[in-house]
């Protein structure tokens, strides 16, 4: 396996007016990845979620406008997703988009598009209490991992990456590389994901990478405001830096950020590493008990 140049897309919220005007967007955005060397690009969850108040053609639209227009729209946004990874040549994670299920159900999807158009797919396996509750958006399928030229990787939607069982079947899978596009509206929500990217770098030795939505959205209501910063998180251990942070970006600035991400560095450090977090992931402990006071 070979070094991975990665870029990381802190996503300006802006107001396309039409699917080939967002895909003019990925275009711009990925020709500037592709000529700094990237060879897989990460777009954060619900990046195409801006197009939703054009859609619907309402300024504000309410959140139930704005999700119709998009679950309508999502095989035209596919179809543009697939379309920016052959033009751009590149391996591709255009985000997340929902979309309608043969069960009726919607669910938050991310495409994994190869050079040549190729898509396969993680769902959104956790839902939030904003996509539970006021979009009705359902739990997905459970966690998958994807074959590419650099190894093994896996993708974990935000709100998953939050859950150490999720990461940690991918790992078990094989996975080296853990992407997590994420949308989050406050500090808070960002801190969340932050810090579970780190914790999940750690615990299992591999690298967590988080594409964030950046910028204000007044006329959008699923995007209104949008808070974050790409990273790269790594072990913390001999041969990486003390706090795992591989790269990161500046706080909520329209920018790509760039990682070169070698496999060959986790295997070493869960061979040879101060600590064997990921040899020694424990085994679920029996229901505890009350301890008995003498």
């Amino acid at each position: 396996m070979t070094m991975l140049r990665l870029a990381l897309m802190q996503y300006p919220v802006e107001r396309p007016e039409s699917v080939a005007a967002w895909a003019a967007k990925l275009d711009r955005w990925l020709a500037e990845a592709k000529a700094q060397g990237a060879r897989m690009a990460v777009m954060p969850e619900y990046a195409c979620a801006e197009l939703g108040s054009a859609l619907c053609g309402l300024s504000p639209a309410t959140e139930a406008e704005e999700l119709a227009a998009l679950v309508a729209a999502a095989p035209a946004i596919l179809e543009a997703m697939r379309g920016a990874a052959r033009r751009a040549g590149l391996w591709l994670v255009p985000g997340s988009l929902p979309m309608r299920d043969a069960d009726g159900a919607i669910r938050n999807r991310a495409p994994l598009i190869d050079p040549e158009g190729r898509a396969a797919f993680q769902d959104k396996h956790a839902m939030t209490r904003f996509e539970a509750e006021r979009w009705g958006v359902s739990a997905g399928a459970a966690p998958a991992v994807f074959d590419t030229p650099w190894g093994r990787i896996g993708l974990s939607i935000c709100y998953d990456s939050e859950f150490p069982g999720h990461v940690r079947a991918q790992v078990e899978a094989g996975a080296w590389l853990i992407l997590v596009p994420t949308c989050t509206d406050t500090q808070h929500g960002f801190n969340r994901v932050r810090f579970s990217a780190a914790a999940r770098a750690l615990e299992n030795q591999c690298f967590v990478a988080v594409s964030p939505t950046v910028g204000e959205a007044p006329w959008s209501a699923a995007l209104d405001q949008n808070r974050g910063a790409a990273a790269v998180y790594g072990p913390i251990d001999r041969g990486f830096p003390e706090d795992g942070v591989i790269a990161q970006g500046a706080a909520d600035a329209a920018q790509w950020v760039y990682a070169d991400l070698d496999p060959a560095r986790i295997a070493a450090v869960r061979r040879e590493g101060a600590v064997f977090n990921h040899r020694d992931w424990p085994a679920p402990f029996p229901t505890p008990r009350p301890a008995a006071f003498a």
